[in-house]
Order: C-alpha cells, then structure tokens, then sequence
C-alpha cells in the first residue's frame, strides 16, 4: 500500500497543506488506497511535504507523484480532455501552485492574526521554552521566501487586487459545471480543488478567502468535492 506523509488533520480538512491535500484527492481521483504518516517531515528527501513510500520506491513533491501514478498504474488524470483542454489544465495549475499558493501563504504566515489562529498550532510539540525563537524565526525565513518570490513585495490592496483576478479566473472557468473540464474530474481538479478548500478555512481571514467566499460555484465546488472524496469532513 502506499504511504503517503502528510502534517495531518487541521482547520476541519484532511491536511493543513493545499499540496498534500490535492495528492489525497489525486490518490482518490486514481481508486488508489494509502495510508498516511505524519512523523515523516524531517526525513522528507526535499525537505517539504508531501512524499510517498510505494512499497520502497520514494516519491516527492505533489506533481512529481501525480507523474509517478500514472506512469506507475497505467492511467491519465485528464483522459477525455481534448489537447488544448490539458494545457489549460496545466496552465491553471501553474496559476495555483505558483502564485494564487503565495498568496495564501502570506495571509498564513504573516498577518499576526492569521498566524496565531492558524500556522501557530503546527509549533505546538516544540519545547516551550525555545517555540517562540522556532516561530520568529521560521516566520522571518518565509518572509524572505515571499520577498523573493515577489508578492511579498506588495501592498495589502495590492496582494488583494491580484487574488481577485486568480479567483475570478478560476471561477469563471469552472462555470456552472461539476468540475473544471465537464462532468470528471481531472489532475487540475486535485490542484483547484485543494487551494479552494485551503482558502476558505474560516479561521484565517484574507482578501483571498472573501474572494473566494464570494464565488457560490468556488464554494459549491469544494463542498460538492469533500462530500464525494472526504466525507468525513463537513464544510465550514
């Protein structure tokens, strides 16, 4: 069986991590059963989660698995999908993992508020003693992430003009229908689907989650996914 190593339950999802949560839904998407393991991160061969372990053979990052499944299992996440349909899929991806990604981890991880609320938890087995020190100083390394990316060179109505137009995109391609391209679900749904629900965790407030929350197909979206992938867990 598979074993996937993930953080583990947070903020009413399968997985506090957008990029864990859409290899669940891949894993899903594929029949495939996995287990999961959550003391895995400080092993993880590129130093993020998530990775699998298929009986032995080591996979890590998000795409990188999805790569691996199909060439592993012998399927295709976008069977049906036309060529210009792939690359849009693609395209979109690439939009979510890279930037629309940033955009949720500035909202995370640097808005003092956000963070207390949210991110903070993930410190709780450190020493307390020395876990204000972990969390200033993990804080201040993504900050700098962020600054090299870019958007952390932004103003706040700025970062929230530009979550905007990512959820306007989104929305717009997703329309009135089931999932991104027709009636199934393809590997730019796992992605989607992951941000989407990552972005409305009602703890964490930003221009994002108002911009998604004001999206009744993004909503309907992640609630129709969750009942039909992860029933376990009810939409907040």
């Amino acid at each position: 069986m598979i074993k996937l190593y993930s953080f583990g339950p947070y903020f009413g999802l399968p997985d506090a991590s957008p990029f864990v949560l859409k290899t669940m839904a891949l894993l899903k998407f594929a029949g495939l059963r996995y287990s999961e393991d959550h003391s895995g991160y400080g092993r993880a061969p590129k130093g993020k989660l998530p990775y699998i372990d298929d009986e032995g053979k080591i996979v890590a990052d998000s795409t990188f698995i999805r790569l691996y499944l199909e060439k592993t299992y012998g399927m295709d996440f976008d069977a049906g999908l036309t060529p210009e349909q792939r690359a849009a899929g693609w395209a979109v991806e690439k939009m979510l993992e890279e930037h629309y990604y940033w955009l949720m981890v500035q909202a995370r991880w640097i808005d003092d508020g956000n963070f207390e609320r949210g991110p903070a938890k993930f410190f709780a087995r450190v020493p307390a003693l020395v876990r204000p020190l972990i969390k200033a100083l993990i804080r201040k390394k993504i900050a700098r992430c962020l600054t090299a990316q870019g958007l952390g060179r932004h103003s706040n109505e700025e970062l929230a003009e530009l979550a905007r137009r990512d959820v306007d995109a989104l929305s717009i391609l997703l329309g009135d229908k089931p999932y991104l391209f027709g009636a199934a679900p393809s590997a730019a749904d796992a992605t989607a689907f992951a941000m989407v629900a990552e972005s409305l965790v009602p703890e964490l407030e930003s221009p994002l989650r108002d911009a998604v929350a004001s999206k009744p197909n993004l909503v309907a979206y992640r609630d129709r996914l969750l009942a039909a992938y992860f029933p376990n867990y009810v939409a907040a």
